[in-house]
């Protein structure tokens, strides 16, 4: 997977200022929009790692974004999805754009982590300024049965 640091210099707006907090309320269809879209690792805890937005097609979940994991003045972006049936229309750029500014404004130097084979994702991000520093190998462990 690459890790990408944000270096698109000034940070955007909130291009992202319709979109809601996610909280305990929507656990449950975040589950589900992580486990269509696998955009990493999410748990039913996830939501409390950081700040989590989304957009909303009446009541149901159809894209997400927010934080995880930081170190320091580094600050991870994380759960970026948006479900099949609503791509291509921005959510996922607004999100992520969001959440840049959040943190830069805070001090903070966001990144975020991609599968190498998600050439669709690295567009995107190198669009909005971020760029790969790091590649590494991630693996994934499950019990069976």
């Amino acid at each position: 997977m690459h890790r990408m640091v944000w270096e698109g210099g000034e940070p955007p707006e909130d291009q992202a200022p319709d979109a809601r907090p996610l909280g305990a309320g929507d656990v449950e269809q975040a589950l589900r929009l992580a486990a269509l879209t696998r955009p990493g690792p999410f748990g039913p805890r996830t939501l409390e790692l950081g700040d989590y937005f989304g957009y909303f097609d009446g009541t149901h979940l159809i894209a997400m974004a927010g934080e995880r994991a930081h170190a320091g003045r580094l600050r991870e972006i994380s759960g970026i999805c948006t479900h099949p049936d609503h791509q291509g229309r921005g959510f996922a750029r607004r999100l992520t754009s969001k959440l840049v500014h959040r943190q830069a404004c805070r001090g903070k130097l966001p990144f975020l982590h991609v599968l190498v084979e998600n050439t669709a994702a690295i567009a995107l991000y190198e669009r909005l300024g971020f760029r790969a520093r790091y590649q590494s190998l991630a693996r994934v462990l499950s019990r069976r049965g």
